[in-house]
């Protein structure tokens, strides 16, 4: 479970994490956009009523 995709909502804050299949989904239903290429994150074009789950990101150089 290393890959992860960042997700943003409408007002760039930020969501949990989803998997490359998922992303990938959404993005092919035009329901998401490409936000930035690295680390990957997509911004979902409608609003959710999501409460995040507290995660911790460590990206080694």
């Amino acid at each position: 479970m290393s890959n992860f995709v960042f997700v943003l909502d409408t007002q760039l804050k930020p969501l949990t994490p989803c998997s490359p299949g998922t992303a990938r989904r959404l993005l092919k239903a035009r329901k998401a956009a490409i936000y930035c290429r690295f680390p990957f994150t997509i911004v979902l074009k409608k609003t959710v009523e999501e409460t995040p789950k507290p995660c911790r990101v460590i990206i080694d150089n």
